[in-house]
């Protein structure tokens, strides 16, 4: 198995009766998926086929599921720092700075008071924000606020970085801007990345491969390789060939 690589095997997921009379809900169903150090996956579907769920699992913020989820070949058990995630909120302490909630990130990390420093700083420089270390987040736009969320997600240098929805909150031209961010710091950061959005155009942009669910209960309804050079152009007809092709799975009745 390659180092430092995903697999999800067969993962189910159902939550419990709310009564006697209620029938479990099954929310996902045999999820296969293995994903490549370092590749970025984007998953797409429709509300309701178990996105943010999976991302749930795969963090380990719950255990109450059938398959396995390998990092590396081994099982994981519960949440670690070799696991980060970005959410649609940016979920930064009003009363800290961008410096210290950025090294929020650090609490539990095995490093020195100064490795702590350096980190941080390093990350706000790959972000882009120097200028705001100081700041607080009712200083700093939104999309400045998701950059150090962002930045937060990485500072731990996970193995995988999960993104949920990371950027659906921002206008359309700064989501756009910082979808070239986010490329940009993936490049360079070399991690695994995960991506759930509903934006198919942010999920080719992106992805190596996009992944589309379908639910009731959420499945994999197919798999789609983006072998576009980047950084990618959106006018490009190839581009635009994929990213008909995925939201044609939408159209469909």
């Amino acid at each position: 198995m390659q180092r430092n690589s995903l697999t999800l095997e067969n993962i189910s997921k159902r939550f419990p009766n709310q009564s006697a009379n209620d029938r479990p809900l099954h929310v996902l169903d045999n999820i296969d998926l293995d994903i490549a150090a370092g590749e970025f996956i984007s998953i797409v579907g429709a509300s309701g086929c178990g996105k943010s769920t999976l991302l749930r699992l795969i963090l380990g913020l719950d255990e109450a599921f059938d398959g396995r989820i390998l990092l590396d070949g081994k099982a994981i058990k519960g949440t670690g720092l070799e696991r980060g995630i970005v959410f649609q909120d940016h979920r930064l302490f009003p009363w800290l700075t961008v410096e210290q909630n950025i090294a929020v990130g650090l609490k539990n990390a095995p490093l020195s008071a100064a490795q702590k420093h350096d980190s941080v700083r390093e990350h706000i420089a790959l972000v882009g924000l120097e200028d705001f270390a100081q700041a607080y987040p009712q200083q700093i736009s939104g999309g400045m606020a998701q950059r150090v969320a962002i930045a937060r997600g990485l500072v731990n240098r996970p193995q995988v970085l999960l993104l949920d929805e990371p950027l659906g909150a921002l206008d359309a031209l700064t989501r756009r801007r910082l979808q070239g961010e986010l490329q940009r710091i993936w490049e360079k950061e070399k991690i695994t990345m995960i991506l759930v959005t509903h934006d198919v155009d942010e999920a080719v942009f992106l992805g190596d491969r996009v992944v589309v669910m379908q639910p009731n209960p959420g499945r994999i309804r197919r798999i789609l390789d983006i072998d576009l050079p980047r950084p990618r152009n959106r006018s490009d007809s190839r581009f635009i060939a994929l990213r008909d092709d995925v939201l044609s799975d939408f159209a469909e009745a």
